[in-house]
């Protein structure tokens, strides 16, 4: 667990121990828990309660808000609409997508459930996780050698997206999963959950382990973007969520750098004398083959 409260310090030297710690985990896990990220908990508390109430609507009132029908990652996913493992069955859950928007003029907006204040309960989680996602890249910056905003003009209209989860109970030894075995896509994805279990992590060695459950806390992971941009220093991690013993709901925010930012081998990341180990990719690309690959996914 880490508390990254230092990265918004005027302490450089703090900063830089913060910094530390994440690149640490970045390395050999890819996965961390955090606190003193500032995220409030009766805001996070209010963003639970209405996916909740979004879930719990009628089936048509749900499809009528179809990703199917709407494009572009936003809207309602039904349950064994994804297949986030591409040769195991198709995932047991339900999920919500919100995307960053810019209003409509380069991207189509967000489609909102005729709920009562839903839109502004969740537009302001979404906010505060995207910020701390942020604040999270000055810490890989430092501890990588860069400018502590060297990623800030990159995700300042960022292919973000927040995902709303909600995984019926199930019989654990004998139902498919709730989420297969995947990684993530973008830079750096930001979890929380309600503490119900299911999501595991595959080490190095193979093995799965349980992520815990941090009160108050964002479970991270980086994710395939971040790790071509470091030239695999860092680790993009499988993972999984499985059938939960009781019903389960998470949300995640996936941080994805604008779509014309050049995914590029950072070169303090490369061994002198050695090629790249991937080839330059705008991030647009990036995400349009993995999408592409999920609809035809994402967890937490």
């Amino acid at each position: 667990m880490i508390d990254v409260a230092g990265l918004g310090t005027a302490d450089a030297a703090e900063r830089r121990r913060v910094a530390a710690e994440l690149g640490r985990a970045c390395r050999e896990v890819g996965f961390f828990a955090i606190v003193g990220h500032g995220v409030a908990p009766l805001l996070m508390a209010d963003a639970f309660a209405a996916s909740h109430e979004f879930f719990a609507q009628p089936a048509d009132f749900k499809q009528a808000l179809a990703i199917g029908r709407l494009g572009g990652n936003r809207g309602y996913v039904g349950l064994g609409v994804e297949a986030l493992d591409e040769h195991a069955a198709p995932d047991h859950k339900e999920a919500f997508n919100l995307i960053w928007t810019d209003g409509g003029r380069t991207r189509p907006a967000n489609v909102w459930p005729d709920l009562p204040r839903w839109r502004e309960r969740m537009q302001a989680c979404f906010d505060a996780l995207l910020a701390v996602g942020r604040t999270l890249h000055a810490g890989f910056a430092l501890d990588l050698g860069l400018p502590e905003d060297f990623f800030a003009d990159k995700l300042d209209r960022p292919q973000a997206a927040m995902r709303l989860l909600r995984y019926p109970a199930g019989d654990v030894a004998h139902e498919a999963g709730g989420a297969g075995t995947h990684t993530d896509y973008g830079n750096v994805t930001l979890l929380a959950t309600d503490g119900v279990a299911g999501l595991q992590v595959q080490r190095r060695d193979g093995v799965w382990i349980d992520a815990p459950h941090v009160p108050g806390g964002l479970i991270c992971n980086i994710g395939d973007c971040l790790m071509r941009w470091t030239n695999d220093i860092y680790v993009s991690t499988p993972h999984r969520v499985l059938r939960p013993p009781r019903e389960r709901y998470s949300i995640a925010v996936f941080v994805d750098p604008n779509p014309d930012a050049l995914v590029s081998a950072i070169p303090q990341c490369v061994v002198p004398g050695e090629a790249p180990r991937h080839a330059p990719i705008r991030a647009a690309d990036h995400l349009a083959e993995r999408l592409a690959a999920t609809y035809g996914a994402r967890a937490g």
